[in-house]
């Protein structure tokens, strides 16, 4: 029996018998984790208001064996708030859609539980810090996390130099398949012609230039956000559930 402690995101939770939930989060140092929280469904439990979607808390995991994720399913013991991200999204509809399709990206892109995923858990607790202070708008900070994310696992689109031959841009061509923008003489089937506007604001969410995202006019928006949820598709092969309920600017 061994005693492990973290901080993590909670992702989403899940009933469990009559009292308890499984509560899955991506913590710091463990990636993904699933575990048991008994009786936290209880009325009187304290416990359980720490542990629901969007929360930032300090875990406390008693396991069976040397390892967190094992044979069984660890048991949540302990959890101390760290910052309530939840309060400041829940309330608010474009918020509180965004946010949800951030922690299913974050939950997709760690599919191995037990397996460390440091650049995903700082860039979700980011994400929900900026959206739960209603920073930008909310359809920019999750089209800037999800390409973020995309990058951190290996899938960074190219929206200046050609993705196939690397001829220097700007290129105009977009290719979800060939991985951003290409030129003329790669351009393969599916190819589109995004406006410039619209290369440009995914540009800037992706490099964190804030004040030529915010500037943005809401129709580049719409459409950047059509060429995101296109490229995430196809690399998770499948898209987000999550995504159809999102407002679009």
């Amino acid at each position: 029996m061994s005693l492990f402690r973290d901080d993590g995101i909670v992702l989403r939770t899940q009933k469990l018998g009559e009292a308890d939930r499984i509560i899955t989060l991506l913590t710091r140092h463990h990636g993904r984790v699933r575990a048991v929280a008994r009786g936290v469904r209880r009325t009187k439990s304290k416990f359980g208001a720490r542990l629901e979607p969007f929360s930032h808390v300090d875990v406390q995991f008693f396991a069976r064996g040397s390892e967190l994720v094992g044979r069984g399913l660890p048991l949540c013991t302990q959890g101390e708030i760290i910052a309530p991200y939840g309060s400041g999204i829940v309330t608010d509809y474009a918020r509180y859609t965004a946010g949800t399709a951030m922690l299913e990206t974050a939950e997709r892109f760690t599919d191995h539980e037990g397996e460390p995923a440091v650049q995903q858990y700082l860039l979700l607790v980011g994400g929900l810090r900026t959206l739960s202070r209603a920073e930008h708008a909310p359809n920019l900070i999750l089209d800037a996390f999800l390409l973020r994310s995309l990058a951190v696992n290996g899938y960074a689109p190219s929206f200046d130099d050609c993705a196939k031959c690397g001829i220097e841009g700007p290129n105009r061509l977009f290719s979800v398949s060939a991985g951003g923008v290409i030129c003329g003489d790669c351009r393969v089937p599916g190819s589109v012609v995004p406006s410039a506007e619209a290369v440009g604001l995914l540009s800037a969410l992706l490099t964190g230039d804030w004040a030529a995202a915010d500037a943005c006019e809401p129709r580049h928006a719409r459409e950047g956000s059509g060429l995101v949820s296109a490229y995430l598709h196809w690399h998770l092969e499948r898209g987000l559930r999550s995504l159809r309920y999102v407002e679009k600017a």
